[in-house]
């Protein structure tokens, strides 16, 4: 058995045992107020709560060894920006859409929520769009090199001494690979730790922390590691006549972020260091074919690839993410939340098993309590989908428009930039000077496999003064955001 899998098990009886310990806590409290036995008695299930506080708190503090020094997104040149009349123009002018797409990606495109200020690469200026290989790699190093230089410069940590560097990108996996351009580029020290990961979706942002920190925390040599996130919208254009296809031309733009991590186990936190991370978790449902199938690139009748979103991917994609709270709720959520939400649920399935035709909501479904994350953090990183597809996640999260707000407004200025959009959501939430000191900031992603991922941050540092906003993506613009409705 290898050591990821019993990290995973072990977890996995972690929260069991945290679960286990709450319900019979919770039942101990009931039988004592029901049976007016011995007030004493009430330390029984107190005493228990304070060692599985105990227990998570030592846990948590042997996970939470990396901190995030900074992070750096892209704000590409102006002369790359694609407003929508230009690009519906820019559709119809192409040759490759019949009049039928045209007008779907339109409606789309006009409904979804984003804005005239998006970019697309080089490559798909052009018309017809010129989608090679070697327009690719252009597009990779006009997005890496500037997102890396603003890093270094802004941490004044060298590319010398970075000793892992994760690169994720999920439609384009050249050779030499992406990580090995990054590396040559900067003349990386010969033992660097390089990693490429494709085919990841959305989530992949998520994936490459978790490698990050796996390295880290197995490598005490390594101090800096470097997790750059971005897709390569070239190679993703789908030229076809297959709707579930031509979605990712409406949504995908360019876009990149860098992030540098550090250990923090082996020194004392680093006075440059934002964020420590809290907790890290990852699900997927790869092992049934229906959810597997949702989202996959593949060719379509005339033999052009693309990649296809499935009709029932809102189904998948909402029994994934309950999945996924179910894991990750029990670390993020405080404990009097855990016993609110565990009391309320009892309550509910009595009322329910009582007082069926009342609880039915007129589809024969009955909605129970949810826990209340507001509780769990105070900024949140969404996937950005599309304004429709936000606003329901947020809703499903038990999330108001304050909370979705970061997401909303990343989609409507950068519009979908795959796993670099949760790093240019956080950034908005720190140019709005929202993030304090002690706050969290809950990054979730949701990625084709279908896979969720989440990561919590904690800042640490001190509070953002508003000059130190100004280089970053939304320096040029933040005075006009949020924008209202349209």
């Amino acid at each position: 058995m290898d050591v990821e899998h019993k990290d995973h098990l072990l977890a996995a009886a972690r929260r069991v045992l945290g679960v286990a310990v709450l319900l019979l806590c919770l039942l101990a409290e009931l039988l004592v107020f029901a049976f007016r036995r011995h007030a004493a008695l009430h330390l029984v299930p107190a005493s228990a709560m304070l060692l599985l506080w105990r227990f998570n708190r030592r846990a948590a503090a042997a996970a939470a060894d990396v901190g995030l020094v900074d992070f750096s997104c892209l704000r590409p040149p102006r002369r790359l920006r694609i407003p929508i009349p230009g690009l519906l123009e820019h559709l119809r002018l192409i040759g490759c859409f019949d009049d039928g797409s045209v007008e779907f990606m339109s409606r789309v495109i006009e409904e979804c929520g984003m804005g005239d200020e998006t970019y697309f690469p080089p490559s798909l200026h052009y018309i017809p769009p010129s989608a090679t290989h070697a327009d690719a790699v252009a597009e990779a190093r006009g997005m890496y090199l500037p997102t890396l230089d603003a890093l270094f410069a802004r941490t004044g940590v060298p590319p010398s001494a970075v000793g892992a560097l994760v690169v994720n990108c999920s439609g384009f996996c050249p050779a030499p690979s992406l990580a090995a351009l990054i590396a040559g580029h900067y003349r990386m020290r010969a033992d660097v730790r390089t990693f490429n990961l494709s085919g990841m979706g959305c989530a992949a942002g998520v994936v490459g922390v978790d490698v990050a920190r796996g390295v880290l925390s197995a490598h005490a040599a390594v101090r800096y590691a470097l997790v750059v996130s971005a897709e390569i919208v070239t190679v993703g254009w789908y030229s076809g006549r297959d709707r579930c296809k031509l979605l990712l031309n409406c949504f995908f733009r360019t876009g990149c972020a860098a992030a540098l991590l550090t250990s923090t186990s082996a020194i004392s936190v680093p006075p440059n260091c934002k964020y420590r991370l809290v907790t890290l978790a990852r699900t997927n449902r790869t092992a049934d074919d229906r959810s597997y199938a949702s989202a996959v690139r593949e060719e379509d009748g005339e033999g052009i690839t693309g990649f296809s979103i499935g009709r029932g991917l809102g189904g998948v994609a909402r029994d994934l993410l309950r999945a996924h709270l179910l894991a990750l709720g029990p670390a993020i959520l405080p404990w009097q939340e855990k016993l609110r939400y565990a009391a309320a649920l009892l309550l509910f399935r009595r009322g329910q098993r009582k007082f069926k035709k009342l609880q039915d909501d007129g589809n024969g479904n009955t909605d129970g309590p949810k826990p209340n994350f507001l509780t769990a953090a105070s900024h949140f990183c969404l996937p950005s989908s599309g304004k429709p597809m936000i606003r329901r996640l947020a809703e499903g999260l038990g999330l108001g428009e304050r909370e979705a707000e970061a997401a909303l407004m990343t989609f409507h200025r950068f519009g979908n930039q795959s796993a670099a959009s949760l790093w240019y959501q956080l950034a908005y939430h720190e140019a709005t000077g929202r993030v304090r000191r002690g706050d969290r900031v809950w990054q979730l992603g949701m990625g084709s496999g279908p896979k969720a991922n989440s990561v919590v941050w904690e800042r640490i540092s001190g509070d953002p003064e508003p000059a130190a906003t100004d280089n970053g993506p939304w320096g040029d613009c933040m005075d006009r955001f949020p924008v209202g409705e349209s």
